[in-house]
């Protein structure tokens, strides 16, 4: 199998120091179908503010980042800090890539396994995946793990037997930042042969237990203000943080190289 690092796509951008380098949902889609047929072991993180102010915080969500094979834009703030460097790069969440990977995992007959959130969605979700896909989408497995999870830990280590044991070729994981990076990290390291797609709160979407936001809000780049107004007590600091990663970047970042250069 090949290494995951070595294989990675061309770079498109750099934000904050941290690359993108899947331009849009279709080629994120066809990259990732076109890996899990060969059966190698990868990991496809999408990258936000959110990520963006873990990744400076804890070096193992950079150890873990590191692993990536591909990685997409996720949000407007991202995208635009891509495109301001040339690259043509659109908002790719991951919640937009499970219709889409499930219609075309059914077609190139890949299974796929579902992991995190609870029982109930992922039952829900799983059915819904079917439907769509004209009952021809396998479902190897779904398993949502206890509290306390630890994605590094041996109960990690043996879930991840599971998922490769069941014949999966692609694992959705929805267990939100920084978990499901740090699983689908481990799963790399361990050289798993599955691609593990990181979708947060895709699969609670795809069930209904949370509402998106409207389609406009999406298209304008409003969706956290959405995720902020049904959520506030558990997004408001959030939030705040990503907002100050974005100002250091496009604020404070252009000012300090100013004032670094040397004066005539």
């Amino acid at each position: 199998m090949l290494n995951s690092i070595a294989s990675r796509p061309q770079t498109l951008a750099v934000v904050d120091g941290w690359p993108v380098n899947v331009a849009d949902a279709n080629e994120a889609v066809s990259a990732i179908v076109q890996t899990a047929v060969r059966s190698e072991s990868f990991a496809v993180f999408t990258l936000n503010l959110d990520h963006l102010d873990k990744l400076r915080r804890s070096p193992r969500f950079r150890e873990a980042y590191a692993k990536a094979r591909f990685i997409t834009a996720d949000g407007a703030p991202i995208a635009r800090l891509a495109t301001r460097q040339g690259a043509r790069v659109e908002r790719t969440p991951g919640s937009d890539l499970i219709i889409p990977l499930a219609l075309a995992a059914a077609e190139q007959g890949i299974p796929i396994f579902l992991y995190g959130t609870t029982h109930d969605v992922l039952q829900s979700a799983g059915e819904t995946l079917s439907r769509l896909t004209g009952h021809k989408l396998r479902i190897a497995g779904a398993e949502a793990p206890p509290h306390g999870f630890d994605p590094e830990g041996a109960e990690a280590d043996a879930a991840l037997d599971r998922i490769a044991a069941s014949g999966a070729g692609l694992c959705l994981v929805a267990l939100g930042a920084p978990k499901q990076e740090l699983l689908a990290a481990r799963a790399v390291e361990r050289n798993i042969p599955v691609g593990f797609v990181c979708i947060g709160a895709g699969l609670d979407f795809l069930a209904g237990t949370q509402i998106r936001a409207p389609g406009f809000m999406q298209q304008l780049g409003l969706e956290w203000f959405w995720r902020l107004a049904t959520n506030p007590r558990r997004l408001t600091m959030r939030y705040a943080r990503c907002a100050m990663v974005l100002a250091e970047i496009t604020l404070l970042a252009p000012i300090k190289g100013l004032l670094a250069r040397p004066r005539a």
